[in-house]
């Protein structure tokens, strides 16, 4: 069975498609079998399957879409058939997000260097520790040398889940890939962006086991 890693922050903005984006690509291209799935009814990540689906003639993983409550039923197809399954969930913390939570062997929580985004990450690690899901913080859109960076890493670092090592910056790469359909690592794979990305991938499938 393959393990599912669900992308969750109730703050909009903070990166979460972005980051199962490129998660799943970054896994692809260690020649894992990759789903991704979008519960968030804004159908971001949708709308970036499609994009690949007209850019490339084979997308390379394997895609779905659910309400909160199919979740279960969907990461118990694709698990079975895959070994990583990527979540999008939608920018909110209640009843919609539990059932993507008890599905998940990790908990993503992605947190743009802001002082709201902060704030919102609490609740965000609460639910998951009520789940007893295992959490990861993940520091995305960092400015390097920021005051505002150097403080939200240490109020990350007070949280009850550890922060990756390995934090993600402020690049146009990013946007760049995710509107042709691609990952960073697919645009350029010597690119910063790349690197940050594949290294957190390290990280996270050391926390997999």
């Amino acid at each position: 069975m393959g393990k599912v890693i669900t992308i969750a922050q109730q703050k909009g903005g903070s990166g979460k498609t972005t980051l199962a984006v490129n998660l799943a690509i970054a896994f692809l291209g260690q020649g894992r079998k990759v789903a991704v799935l979008d519960i968030d009814p804004q159908g971001s990540l949708g709308r970036w399957f499609m994009a690949r689906r007209e850019a490339l003639e084979d997308p390379g993983l394997d895609f779905a879409t659910s309400s909160a409550w199919g979740t279960a039923y969907e990461c118990e197809k694709l698990r079975k058939v895959n070994d990583i399954v990527l979540v999008d969930t939608p920018p909110k913390i209640d009843a919609d997000l539990r059932p993507a939570l008890r599905e998940s062997d990790l908990v993503i929580v992605p947190v743009a260097a802001s002082h709201l985004d902060l704030w919102a990450t609490e609740s965000v690690l609460e639910l998951a520790d009520r789940e007893r899901r295992k959490a990861l913080v993940v520091l995305n859109r960092v400015t390097p040398r920021a005051r505002v960076t150097a403080e939200v890493t240490e109020g990350v670092d007070a949280l009850s889940a550890p922060r990756a090592v390995t934090a993600l910056g402020n690049r146009v790469a990013f946007a760049d890939a995710l509107g042709r359909g691609l990952g960073v690592s697919e645009l350029s794979r010597s690119s910063a962006a790349a690197k940050e990305i594949a290294s957190l991938a390290l990280e996270i499938e050391s926390l997999l086991g």
